[in-house]
């Protein structure tokens, strides 16, 4: 039996969004995220770090591709997604502060049993956006 590699990272992570127009407003507008590539009504992607957030329409990602030298799957969903963007206890109190003053809500902002803070809004899809100290996990 073989045993697979160790998995060292996540390269890119995807959420749904039919209207792009609203979702680039948003992640590169309000959370200031360089825009990497946008295929007018497919797909806009944004740049996080070491990784990349894709944002697809998921009514147009559900059609098979028509590039056989990309080959991708059919993908989507819908409904709302998560994402969760790492952040310090201090970045979180400046986001908090950035998103009332766009006008977003916060959906919730707490301390999890470990210590860690986070800092819950939603995109203009309805997906949540979360922004969280990394010992949350490590």
């Amino acid at each position: 039996m073989s045993i697979p590699p160790k998995i060292t990272g996540v390269l890119e992570a995807a959420l749904y969004a039919a209207d792009l127009d609203r979702a680039e407003a948003f992640y590169h507008g309000v959370l200031n995220m360089e825009v990497v590539l946008r295929l007018e009504q497919r797909h806009v992607f944004f740049r996080a770090g070491q990784t990349i957030l894709l944002v697809f329409n998921p009514e147009e990602t559900a059609k098979p591709s028509q590039n056989t030298r990309m080959p991708v799957p059919a993908h989507g969903a819908h409904g709302p997604g998560h994402v969760c963007f790492r952040a310090s206890r201090d970045e979180i109190s400046r986001w908090r502060a950035h998103v009332l003053d766009q006008g977003i809500a916060v959906d919730s902002e707490f301390d999890w049993p470990n210590g860690a803070r986070s800092l819950y809004i939603r995109d203009p899809a309805g997906n949540s956006v979360e922004f969280a100290e990394p010992h949350l996990w490590f």
